[in-house]
Formats: C-alpha cells, sequence, structure tokens
C-alpha cells in the first residue's frame, strides 16, 4: 500500500482511485503546459515585426506543438482569388522554403475557384473557402478531397503523407486570411506517424486564430508605413512639381544625405569611429529628408521660380522693353516736332539737334540693354554699374503733360540685388519655409523612433556659426543629422543644372565653395573631409550632373 492515497477502506478501489489521480494529474499538467506554451506563442507572435519571420514562426509553432513533421502555410490572395505558399516545411525531407532560407517556394499558387465554381477538390482551398477544420487520419483512405499531387509526391521522393490537419486563420472580423497545413504527427513515444489528437487540433486551432491577428496586425502596420511613405513622396512630388525649376530636388538631396549617413556607419576610424546609426536611425533621417522643405508648399510659386529680377507672375522685363520703347518714341516725337519748328525759321540750325537725337536714341539703346543684362542675376552688381543703374532710374521723361520716371521705385529695389535674383523681402520669404516646415512636421503624430523628424528637416539651413536660420543656431545645438542635411542639400543646389537663374557649376567650383563654407564654420568640415575622402562627390556627380560639369 505505500504510495496509494486512502480514499476507502477498499485496497482496489483506492488503487483504481489513485491511478484515476495520477492520470488526471499527469492530463492537467499537460494541458497546462501546453496552454502556458500557447500563452508564450502568443506573445512571440505579437512581438514579431518582420512577415517573413512571422510566417515562419506560425508554422515552426504549430509543428512544434503538435508534433508535425511536415508544414506549410497558406496566404489568401483576394484579388486573384487563390492560395498563395508562403512556407513550406519538412523536418524528414530536410526541406525549407520560404521566410529565412531565402529560397521562395516555387510551387504554383492553388486556385480558390475553378471556372467560376469554388474550388472543393484541393484541401486547403475547402478549408480558405469554407473556415471548417479538416483532420484527416490518412490522405490514402479519403475520396473526398483530391490528393493528386501528394502522392505524386512520395511516389517520386519515397516520403509517405498519412495525417493531415489543415486549419483556416482568421482575423478579427472572421475573414479567411490564410490556411495552415500540417503533416504526418509523430507520436513522441515511438517516433512513428500517428493521427493528429483532439486536443492537438483545439491547440493548433487556437495558435492559428493568435497567429491571423499578429498577421493582420503586421500587415496592417506593412500598409500603414506604405501609406504613410506614399504620402510623404506625393507631398515632396508636389513641392518639386511647383517649380519646374527644381523637379528632382528634395529625391536627389535624401539620396545623397543617406549616401552620407551610411558612409558615417560604415567608417570605424577618425572622426566617425564610434557613430553608428541604428535601422530606425536611418529610416528618421530618411523622412527628414524627404520631408525637408514641406515648408515651402506655403511659398508663392514666382518667388521660387524667380529666374529674372524684375520676375513676379511674368518677367516684368518686358514692360520695361514697352516702357523705354515709348521713351524713345517721346523722342522721336520732340525731335519732329523740332524739326517742324525749324521749317517755319529758315536760319535755324539743326545739325547740333540731330547729334544729340541720335546721341540720346543710343544712350536709350544702350540703358535698356544693361538693365535686360543685369535683370538675369547672373552676374555680381559691383559699384559702378549699381551707381548706373541709379542714374537711369533718376531720369524721366514725359507724356500727356505728366512726368515719369524711367523706372518705378520696385523695379529699381529688384534691379539693385547685387547677387542673384531675391530682394532681401523675398529672401526671407523663402526662408521662412524652414519654420513652416517644423510647424508642420510638429502637427503630424510621429511615433517615438521618429521624433526628431522636425528637428533635423528645420535645421538644414543652420550653420554652425549661428548666423543660419530659422533660429540660428550653433554648433552645440545642431544634431549630426542635420549638418549631414545641411552639406546634401547645399551640394546639390551649387551642381544643379536645372536652375534657371544660374549656369550648371563645374565640380571643382561646388568643392571649392563647400571648402571656403567649412572655412567660415557654416557647414561641418568633418563631414565634408569625409564626403571628398571617400569620393561622394564623384559617385553623386557621374549619377546626376552633366558631362561638361565633370571636372574632377
Amino acid at each position: 500500500m505505500d504510495g496509494v492515497q486512502h480514499y476507502s477502506k477498499n485496497d482496489r478501489l483506492n488503487k483504481l482511485l489513485d491511478r484515476v489521480v495520477k492520470e488526471v494529474r499527469l492530463f492537467a499538467e499537460g494541458q497546462i503546459r501546453r496552454v502556458d506554451r500557447l500563452a508564450q506563442v502568443g506573445i512571440a507572435l505579437s512581438a514579431e515585426k518582420d512577415i517573413a519571420r512571422l510566417l515562419e514562426k506560425i508554422v515552426d509553432e504549430a509543428m512544434g506543438l503538435t508534433h508535425a513533421d511536415a508544414g506549410t502555410l497558406y496566404t489568401v490572395d483576394e484579388e486573384h482569388q487563390r492560395l498563395r505558399f508562403e512556407i513550406m516545411k519538412n523536418i524528414s525531407m530536410d526541406i525549407h522554403l520560404g521566410g529565412s532560407s531565402g529560397k521562395e517556394v516555387a510551387l504554383p499558387p492553388v486556385p480558390l475557384f475553378k471556372d467560376d465554381s469554388p474550388n472543393y477538390t484541393n484541401v486547403s482551398s475547402f478549408v480558405g473557402l469554407t473556415g471548417e477544420i479538416v483532420n484527416i487520419p490518412d490522405v490514402y483512405d479519403v475520396d473526398k478531397f483530391d490528393f493528386t499531387g501528394p502522392r505524386k509526391y512520395d511516389s517520386q521522393t519515397g516520403y509517405r503523407t498519412r495525417s493531415m490537419l489543415v486549419i483556416p486563420m482568421k482575423n478579427h472580423e472572421n475573414d479567411i486570411i490564410g490556411v495552415l497545413q500540417l503533416l504526418n504527427a509523430i507520436d513522441p513515444a515511438s517516433g512513428q506517424p500517428t493521427v493528429f489528437a483532439e486536443e492537438y487540433v483545439d491547440l493548433c486551432a487556437a495558435l492559428a486564430s493568435q497567429a491571423a491577428i499578429a498577421l493582420e496586425n503586421v500587415k496592417l502596420i506593412a500598409d500603414l508605413k506604405e501609406l504613410f511613405e506614399a504620402l510623404i513622396k506625393v507631398i515632396a512630388t508636389a513641392i518639386d512639381e511647383k517649380s519646374p525649376y527644381t523637379a528632382g530636388h528634395i529625391t536627389r538631396v535624401t539620396d545623397l544625405t543617406m549616401m552620407i549617413a551610411r558612409t558615417i556607419n560604415e567608417t570605424g576610424e577618425g572622426p566617425f569611429s564610434a557613430v553608428n546609426f541604428s535601422r530606425d536611425e536611418l529610416e528618421e533621417l530618411r523622412i527628414a529628408a524627404w520631408m525637408h522643405d514641406v515648408g515651402k508648399i506655403t511659398t508663392p510659386e514666382h518667388v521660387i521660380d524667380k529666374s529674372h529680377k524684375l520676375q513676379t507672375v511674368f518677367d516684368r522685363i518686358e514692360l520695361v522693353s514697352t516702357r523705354f520703347q515709348l521713351i524713345r518714341q517721346v523722342a522721336e516725337n520732340e525731335f519732329l516736332q523740332l524739326r517742324l519748328d525749324a521749317a517755319e525759321n529758315p536760319g535755324a540750325n539743326l545739325k547740333k539737334a540731330e547729334v544729340r537725337h541720335r546721341d540720346r536714341l543710343a544712350q536709350i539703346d544702350e540703358d535698356l540693354a544693361f538693365l535686360v543684362s543685369i535683370n538675369t542675376g547672373r552676374e555680381f552688381l559691383d559699384d559702378a554699374s549699381l551707381e548706373r543703374l541709379t542714374e537711369i532710374a533718376a531720369r524721366t521723361y514725359s507724356v500727356g503733360g505728366k512726368t515719369y520716371p524711367y523706372l518705378t521705385e520696385n523695379e529699381l529695389q529688384n534691379l539693385s540685388v547685387r547677387r542673384g535674383t531675391l530682394t532681401p523681402q523675398e529672401r526671407k520669404v523663402i526662408e521662412n519655409h524652414a519654420l513652416v516646415s517644423i510647424k508642420i512636421l510638429k502637427q503630424l503624430p510621429f511615433p517615438k523612433k521618429m521624433s526628431r523628424v522636425p528637428e533635423y528637416a528645420g535645421g538644414h539651413h543652420e550653420k554652425l556659426d549661428g548666423s543660419g536660420y530659422p533660429f540660428g543656431l550653433t554648433a552645440e545645438q545642431l544634431p549630426l543629422q542635420a549638418r549631414i542635411m545641411a552639406l546634401a542639400d547645399i551640394f546639390e543646389a551649387l551642381t544643379a543644372h536645372d536652375r534657371p537663374y544660374k549656369k550648371p557649376m563645374k565640380l571643382s567650383r561646388a568643392v571649392q565653395i563647400l571648402a571656403s563654407m567649412c572655412e567660415q564654420n557654416h557647414i561641418d568640415k568633418e563631414i565634408f573631409d569625409l564626403f571628398v575622402a571617400k569620393g561622394l562627390h564623384l559617385d553623386y556627380a557621374r549619377k546626376e550632373l552633366d558631362e561638361d560639369q565633370m571636372d574632377l
């Protein structure tokens, strides 16, 4: 009676009850272990964010729970109404396709419909259509489904397909999004194929339910990320398309920014030896680069597109030209009146008047040619040219008894721009896009791992000496990511061959300007040195620059 619990005065009954209690305890402990394992699996599935690894983990866990020798996972392709092979594993045959294997499952998808009728002949499509669980002890003894494929496979490989468990994967809306198919449950004691026990069926059904929800969540996250990415690119494209002269600017700056960041990651020496951007940090920087000019969506197009000094909605040099034609005609009329007056006075001498008239017309033409020339903004306006411009603007002409200046105050102000085409007021409008970018980006609910996108995007016009905009930040306040983007933005702008207000700059000249900006403490010298030492300027130039710009 040692070890036997006393439940009754009858020894035989005690032994029977003791055996029952032990079996119940073993069964309960086994169930608890399975439930615990199922809970752990659920946590693991919820934590996985990579779809390929998640699908593989679903098959592995299902095979582990049921002691299956093989497993296949299909996902529903709703557009083409078929089941797509995702993962295929077979322990005995040492087969691993899909997932982390790097090998695609080269089998054709299973159609859910044939000739517009539901395909119930394939067990996987039957489950995918009906949502029923199918548990088959031996596929060779079943006539309901077509197992020609498995039998052909068995005859070619020597494998023997016996038991099969096929379970639908349903999401939270009870839609079937996949099918899990397990083959040949192995008896742990004998090591031989056996049927899938009912308790395993229930566990596997619970696993399939958890797996479907986890898969749906991962797909939802991936879809949201894809949507977010698409929206970013749409906004960036819209900004670029606002101006026919800056199309592709954002794409090129993004590519250049990431080129520099990846090179920093690969550098194992020098000032960046301790810097290693994580995958999330690289993604954060990439999104910031895509969005760095989002504020330009509020910048007037005529300012962005200002290719000439007098340009607004149109280039007002045409108005100036028309005005000078009028001035010329006024001069002609005045000389004609002088000749008429002379005809009434036979003694009048017109020779000096004719010389003055010719000189006046020549001066008018020369002045107009000068204005047309400086309107382009291609050359620096020196003191002599500025003085000549002021003298022209001060001249007047008369029409209908009223006197008018050769140039309006606004025309004089615009033509007086020393370098480029923008007035100080217009430059402030342009510069304001950086602040607007920050304001817009701060309204977006970026996840924690992208929380610094507004800071990086809005800091690409800051300078190390504090003379940049919009906040005048200094070197100590500027993160490395913003410094990288600043160099990329400047280099792209210098070398761009699609700007109407300047000739395409030679590569050597662009590098010289960047070096000068380093000396002035405007951009980061360590990034510039890496940029040149690693030949990134050449890699970019080969891809984006015209041949006549390539002088290095």
